[in-house]
């Protein structure tokens, strides 16, 4: 039988998602893999270097097409950097949701969290450069280096909110993940409040959420 030829990047990430989600585990080589879809194992190394770099590129697929469909409405390039934020977690949790069951797989195969977090480095970087971008209006230190390093924290700050976001949509077991919806604007209100004025009521609003969240979780 004659081998597949015109097999492109999005082929072979439809190919391995399929089969981890058949199997629930890797291939047991690039050998195997391409055999099983029929295509020449080098055109997998002309994308991958391996089975994990293909799946740091999924999550990095998930964040792209969030970024593709945000910035081909009208409405999102207007917004400020507030709601561009929402838009964003709502679009890129959307994409997840459409894929869960590989999210799933991907970031529960593996007991040591820490080596898990791996597969998310390739989206990391994308999305703390899409925080970059935003400017977010903070208040001006009056030192560069202060400056640099309040745009740092902001970056990764804004990583952890996403962990941490992430982590509440993987336990979530509300209809359509509405919780996740709320969870969502509350902490993403409550960040940008922090770097405004920080007031109060936000903060408990948000922080009551969370209790009585994490207690219902926990009976």
């Amino acid at each position: 039988m004659s081998k597949k030829i015109n097999i492109n990047k999005a082929d072979i990430i439809a190919f391995y998602m399929d089969y981890v989600l058949t199997h629930n585990i890797q291939p047991k080589s690039v050998y195997v893999f391409s055999k099983e879809n029929d295509f020449e194992e080098q055109r997998f190394y002309d994308f991958f270097t391996s089975f994990v770099a293909l799946e740091k590129q999924i999550f990095k697929a998930f964040f792209d097409n969030a970024y593709d469909v945000l910035h081909k409405s009208e409405d999102y390039l207007s917004f400020d950097t507030r709601n561009k934020t929402l838009s964003f977690y709502f679009t890129f949790f959307e994409i997840l949701t459409a894929n869960r069951s590989f999210v799933v797989y991907a970031l529960d195969k593996d007991k040591n969290k820490l080596k898990s977090l791996k597969v998310l480095s390739d989206l990391k970087s994308s999305f703390t450069d899409y925080i970059s971008k935003l400017n977010t209006n903070t208040i001006d230190l009056g030192d560069e280096k202060l400056n640099k390093i309040k745009e740092l924290s902001i970056k990764e700050s804004s990583w952890v909110q996403l962990l941490l976001t992430l982590k509440f949509w993987l336990d979530d077991t509300s209809t359509a993940f509405e919780k996740t919806d709320v969870f969502i604007e509350k902490s993403i209100n409550t960040a940008f409040d922090f770097i405004d004025t920080a007031p109060l009521k936000s903060l408990l609003d948000f922080g009551k959420f969370i209790y009585k969240e994490k207690f219902k979780m926990s009976t």
